[in-house]
């Protein structure tokens, strides 16, 4: 009896000895920003930014409605179609900025989703000038047209309010996002047209200024964020914002930046 009483105390020691070697379920791999050497990127954060970007722009057709409304009941414009020509095309500028983002991240494990309010001022944007020339004759007459054009926007507030998806592993975390883009550009349109037509030749001109006029459209990019020490963090950022403007307009920049995570 005794000799049973011995092996039953063996056993629970063991068993004891087992369970102590286990680990807490709370560092199990699955709890909430807590797995051994991922960095918490969870909660508030704000911060600074410079960038350097390019503007890309299509100046096609903006300027078509200007040379319509100039050119409205006209023999000119009927024969010849005026305010169709392409005057004008693409055009690349390039331009600097500054601002600064705030947001919120939420993490399991290695995955990090969040939100991002993101800010530049700047100049971006661009202008372009272009002009043609034709003629042609329509029952005896000789119809003939100059047509001058000069377009540009310039964007100098430029914000995105993203949602961020990254993957956390050692102090860095990469991710990628998309969301609406919103600014404000200020907008030049101007036409010219020197005519003929049987009434001998004439010209007009008029154009439409827009200044802080509000555009949108879409956000997306990549980036990296590096925690440096406790909650101070450097980014590395690309951004691709298209806007729905009067003038097709689209800004690419790259970013540099500094945050705190608190």
């Amino acid at each position: 009896m005794r000799g049973v009483w011995v092996a039953a105390a063996m056993i629970m020691v063991a068993h004891g000895a087992q369970a102590a070697d286990l680990p807490e379920f709370g560092a199990l791999r699955g709890a909430v920003v807590d797995t051994p050497g991922v960095v918490n990127w969870q909660g508030f954060y704000v911060g600074g930014q410079a960038g350097y970007g390019t503007s890309d722009m299509d100046f096609t057709n903006s300027t078509q409605g200007v040379a319509a409304n100039l050119l409205t009941n006209t023999a000119v414009e009927s024969v010849l179609g005026v305010s169709s020509w392409p005057v004008l095309g693409k055009a690349s500028s390039h331009g600097q900025g500054w601002g600064g983002f705030v947001g919120y991240n939420a993490q399991w494990d290695d995955v990090v989703l969040g939100i991002e309010a993101n800010y530049m001022h700047g100049t971006f944007g661009g202008s372009m000038s272009g002009s043609m020339g034709r003629q042609m004759a329509s029952n005896g007459v000789t119809y003939g047209a100059i047509y001058g054009a000069n377009a540009g926007i310039k964007v100098h507030d430029v914000g995105s309010a993203r949602l961020r998806a990254g993957w956390a592993f050692g102090g860095f975390l990469p991710y990628a996002f998309g969301g609406v883009a919103l600014g404000q550009a200020d907008i030049v349109q101007s036409a010219s047209i020197i005519g003929t037509d049987s009434g001998g030749t004439w010209m007009l001109s008029g154009g439409q200024v827009q200044n802080s006029h509000f555009i949108y459209g879409y956000s997306a990019g990549l980036g990296v964020d590096m925690m440096v020490y406790r909650g101070l963090f450097v980014r590395a950022e690309w951004e691709y914002q298209k806007f729905a403007a009067p003038i097709n307009t689209a800004v690419s920049t790259v970013r540099g930046g500094v945050g705190y995570k608190f």
